[in-house]
């Protein structure tokens, strides 16, 4: 059995490079690290990391494929992120101009989440400490 750590990055590949990059850093507050445009690519790689810690890379491609990124689609189910109030975070989110599912109650843990998306309607979440 492999020894894993814990979770390295998340690569995500967007669509629009400056609205994802807005999204990612103005909105949902994540520090630039690295932002390296690769000429032989035409691409763009930006290295975000969250409270002290490398979290997502951040790609740019022409002509990405499309996938199925709902909820229930087989893949990638979604990304969830902790904050510390699940209402206020809403309410900035929706100030931001984002739409947000309404927010539920995990019945097993009874906390508090809900569900948004990025730029690219990848399904991000965000659940309550």
């Amino acid at each position: 059995m492999l020894s894993l750590k814990g979770v390295h990055h998340i690569a995500i590949i967007c669509s629009n490079y400056e609205k994802s990059k807005h999204f990612y850093t103005q909105i949902l507050g994540f520090n630039i690290d690295q932002e390296i445009y690769r000429q032989e690519r035409d691409s763009y790689k930006l290295d975000l990391s969250l409270n002290g810690h490398y979290t997502i890379e951040l790609f740019s491609f022409p002509s990405p494929a499309l996938r199925p990124t709902r909820p229930e689609a087989m893949g990638l189910r979604h990304l969830a992120f902790t904050v510390d109030n699940i209402s206020e975070a809403k309410l900035q989110l929706e100030l931001s101009g984002i739409e947000c599912e309404p927010i539920r109650v995990d019945e097993s843990t009874n906390k508090k989440f809900f569900f948004f998306k990025d730029p690219d309607d990848l399904p991000l979440e965000l659940y309550e400490n």
